[in-house]
């Protein structure tokens, strides 16, 4: 098992790790939409939060060694399923034609009341 961290996502708000590598996969920890140098949102809205959760996904599997291609599943977290639509676009845009499983969920709160969270596996 091998931590990875980035310097250019932001530093885990809790007692676990950006990411870990182990037997050939990447498994990364739930991403808030926290700008890495201010740990504050940068948006308050949908859109604007996922598209700085997607840059801070980009950073952490770019220091695993892996793109995005190499995503096969993922998790969002979604605080109010109203929001699914205005997601979605955000998702389909930083994605475009490759499809990972995904499983998407309405939760009653999110850490530091973010709108979305999402967590992923991605082969290395």
């Amino acid at each position: 098992m091998e931590i990875v961290f980035s310097t250019q996502a932001p530093a885990a708000v809790g007692p676990f790790s950006q990411a870990i590598k182990s037997n050939g996969m990447l498994y990364l920890s739930g991403q808030l939409p926290l700008d890495p140098e201010t740990m504050k949102f940068s948006a308050s809205n949908v859109t604007g939060q996922a598209e700085q959760i997607f840059r801070n996904i980009s950073s952490v599997i770019a220091e695993a060694g892996c793109e995005k291609e190499s995503i096969i599943k993922t998790t969002v977290f979604l605080s109010d399923m109203n929001n699914f639509a205005e997601f979605n676009a955000a998702y389909s845009e930083f994605f475009g034609e490759h499809k990972p499983a995904r499983s998407c969920v309405e939760v009653a709160r999110l850490p530091l009341d973010a709108l979305v969270e999402i967590e992923l596996i991605a082969e290395l």
